[in-house]
């Protein structure tokens, strides 16, 4: 797990530019914090910060191998699972490797197959390969986008890198954010290819950009398709076991402490208990990590969106799967701390409002950080077997928008409301997201045969896959890398994904619940209380006295009516939030003031030019 960067130049000498290139390539340094590297040539650069997993002495970057055309160089990013695989097909096409890690077999597997060698990886990755043969570069990505990749096209090439930060320290960068990038922040919709940034762009998951003399040119190796499937409900489940057993294996493999990332949640519970009992196989115990907030658990009070704890049911797997097991228990003090805030918004380098949840998974890393380098996440989960509130919802399925879009509605109000009028006329959210909404599902294909019902909830799992599973994902990667943890996700691979999204709603729900193919896949390695627990979504904290420090901050902002802030929140708005007695705070509110520091932060960090008209 690394951080890459690098700039393409066809009308200079970038070996001229080397203290900037050295300057984009140390802002990727939390992503790799074991070693760094450049590699620059005439019109080329590429630069590597290393987070070094497998091979820990042989897998330095930028990695090059000299060919009879020049040399070819690549800078990568993520971990490849099948690279054993890779590595023997290779030796037998007549390459010879020096080291043994994943790294290397990638770059020979471009010298054996050159861009199609994106269609036999299995793993997590984002890379860009300088190419001499041909002075042309080209830039991969995982097919459901687990690793961030991002560009900005150059009069006379581009600038790249693993986040917009090792761009935007490229003076041919301008930090400019127009109405669209606002509505992005605002949207909750993730537009594929959408970077907020002007003149940036997101390598779109599942694509090869290549770039040379010529131009940029974008070509899409793998997406989401719809196929019959022929299996029955036996053999379905048996058949997501299968696949498990195999994924987890694959995803254990490292040269450093692993661990797990437990919720007490089926999903969460599963993968440790699956890896728990292949680690033991081998003599050896899996650590497991949860977060909690002081006295949650004795003083938890159930709401619509959570019914239970979560610490009772994280110890029950602890003991059943004998994992070594450590909570990381945060009080609120922290997570309204304005220096955890800014560290959150620098890794993400924009504001996306995710409040306490945002700030307690980053606490949550800092600390698993001190004890393991490489975590298994039960993320994406929900996504892939459905397990949200909104796809049981009759209102959200039968929505002509995105449907967690009406959950959020329900238990949180309308984010815009923290707007100004003027911004919120200019912004025209709703234009903007049927939009988004009407060319996303334009891409699905229905079965010959599908019912309505069917049909609906097809519609429903893609746009989980392919919008709302890639806010998450960004926000962990974000948040484990800042801290130097790589996080893997197990239910992220492309054979699973795949296979369940074409797998009926019905044969999803045989049990009349969420997740029942999972649920019966992992029963006989699970406690009987998490088998019965009803899906609980990450945890928030209930402590009042966060809500009494976001009013504090808030107070202190509202007295500074000169902040940048102001073109875009109300303060009409902000004087009402922070006038209120805390036990009144609703939850639209607690998001609201989440939502205007993280604004304010990001300004005054990023200093980014809005154009709003």
């Amino acid at each position: 797990m690394c951080g890459i960067t690098g700039w393409v130049s066809f009308g200079r000498d970038l070996r001229a530019e080397e203290v900037t290139v050295n300057a984009m390539t140390e802002t990727m340094a939390c992503r790799g914090p074991d070693d760094r590297g450049t590699w620059v040539v005439e019109h080329a650069a590429l630069g590597h910060r290393r987070l070094a997993i497998i091979d820990l002495p042989g897998g330095r970057q930028p990695m090059s191998v000299e060919t009879s055309g020049g040399p070819v160089s690549m800078v990568y990013s993520g971990e490849t699972y099948n690279f054993g695989e890779l590595r023997e097909e290779l030796y037998r096409r007549g390459h010879r490797l020096e080291t043994d890690s994943d790294t290397e077999v990638v770059l020979h597997g471009y010298l054996e197959w050159g861009e199609a060698l994106a269609e036999r990886l299995n793993g997590m990755y984002a890379f860009a390969i300088w190419d001499s043969r041909e002075n042309k570069l080209v830039m991969i990505r995982d097919r459901m986008g687990i690793k961030p990749f991002y560009y900005y096209e150059t009069p006379d090439g581009v600038l790249f890198g693993s986040e917009p930060k090792a761009i935007l320290a490229n003076p041919m960068a301008e930090r400019t954010v127009t109405l669209d990038g606002v509505r992005e922040l605002f949207a909750f919709v993730k537009t594929p290819g959408h970077a907020v940034w002007e003149g940036m762009r997101e390598v779109e998951p599942g694509t090869v950009v290549t770039v040379s003399a010529g131009g940029l040119r974008i070509h899409r190796y793998w997406t989401l398709e719809t196929r019959p499937h022929t299996d029955g409900q036996e053999a379905s489940v048996a058949h997501v076991r299968e696949l498990l057993e195999d994924i987890v294996r694959r995803q254990l493999v490292a040269d450093v402490p692993r661990c797990t990332l437990l919720s007490g949640g089926l999903d969460s519970s599963a993968m440790t208990a699956i890896a728990a009992r292949q680690l033991a196989e081998k003599g050896e115990t899996v650590r497991s990590f949860a977060v909690d907030f002081v006295g949650q658990t004795e003083n938890f009070i159930a709401d619509d969106l959570r019914g239970t704890p979560d610490t009772p049911y994280v110890h029950d797997v602890a003991e059943k799967s004998g994992t070594e097991h450590q909570d990381i228990v945060l009080d609120s003090r922290e997570l309204a701390d304005p220096e955890v805030r800014a560290k959150v918004i620098r890794a993400r380098d924009i504001p996306m409002g995710l409040g306490d949840m945002d700030a307690s998974l980053y606490l949550l890393f800092k600390s698993i950080r001190q004890h393991s380098t490489v975590a298994l996440s039960g993320e994406s989960a929900d996504e892939v077997f459905g397990g949200y509130k909104q796809f049981f919802d009759p209102k959200a399925q039968q929505a002509n928008t995105f449907p967690w879009l009406v959950q959020f509605a329900e238990h949180f109000g309308d984010d815009n409301s923290i707007l100004t009028p003027a911004v919120t006329k200019a912004l025209d959210m709703g234009t903007y997201v049927q939009d988004a909404y009407d060319t996303s599902v334009a891409k699905i294909v229905r079965l010959d045969g599908e019912s309505d019902f069917e049909w609906r909830m097809r519609k429903i799992c893609y746009l989980h896959l392919t919008h709302f599973v890639r806010i998450l994902l960004d926000r962990k990667d974000r948040a484990s890398m800042a801290v130097g943890l790589e996080v893997r996700v197990p239910f992220c691979d492309h054979r699973l994904v795949e296979y369940v999204y074409n797998t009926p709603w019905s044969l999803k729900t045989f049990d009349h619940r969420e997740k029942s193919l999972l649920r019966a896949a992992a029963k006989d390695v699970l406690p009987q209380s998490v088998v019965d627990r009803v899906k609980s979504p990450y945890p928030s904290t209930q402590d009042p006295t966060y809500a009494v420090a976001l009013q504090d901050h808030g107070k202190r902002l509202l007295g500074d009516k000169s902040h940048p802030v102001f073109e875009l929140v109300s303060t009409d708005w902000l004087a009402r939030a922070v006038s209120v007695d805390t036990p009144q705070v609703t939850q639209a509110s607690r998001r609201g003031l989440e939502r205007t520091l993280d604004l304010a932060l990001w300004l005054d960090m990023y200093k980014p030019t809005l154009k709003l008209s």
